[in-house]
């Protein structure tokens, strides 16, 4: 029987509480297997959809800003706060941002990173979540064809 490795977790984050759960299960499970880490952040362009920038008031600038860069400097600072637990730990972490459709954007990045494993929240920020998982977890269960996902509650 072929023993399974894990080496390198792909771990999809979204800023959320159960994201962060689920995140630092990945970071203790890599811990104890002498594993690497490789944060996810996917910027869902579908969801800002006819909404180009975000009014001063709420950007911590005060600043009128597009969308995309708004998030993007959310995810950043989410996944650095990531990357610093894990500094902690002593694992070797690293993060990615990228924009697109999230199920798609993070089964491209496992294959890309050759991930032994996706790790994932039941649910996150998605405004079309599902009643018991989310559609994003659901999707990566459904289309994952190689790599094990672990989704965390």
């Amino acid at each position: 029987m072929k023993r399974t490795v894990i080496s390198n977790i792909l771990v999809a984050v979204d800023g959320s509480l159960v994201s962060r759960k689920a995140a630092m299960y990945a970071v203790e499970l890599a811990n104890g297997l002498n594993a690497s880490v490789t944060f996810i952040s996917v910027i869902d362009n579908t969801a800002y959809t006819g909404r180009t920038v975000i009014p001063a008031a709420v950007t911590p600038t005060r600043i009128t800003e597009p969308v995309e860069d708004y998030l993007r400097r959310a995810a950043e600072a989410f996944t650095s706060r990531l990357e610093k637990a894990c500094e902690e730990r002593n694992v070797t972490a690293k993060s990615v941002i990228r924009v697109g459709s999230p199920v798609e954007e993070i089964l491209k990045e496992g294959r890309r990173s050759k991930a032994d494993l996706i790790v994932a929240g039941s649910h996150g920020r998605s405004a079309a979540e599902a009643v018991l998982l989310g559609s994003v977890a659901f999707g990566l269960v459904h289309r994952s064809r190689k790599t094990p996902v672990l989704i965390v509650r």
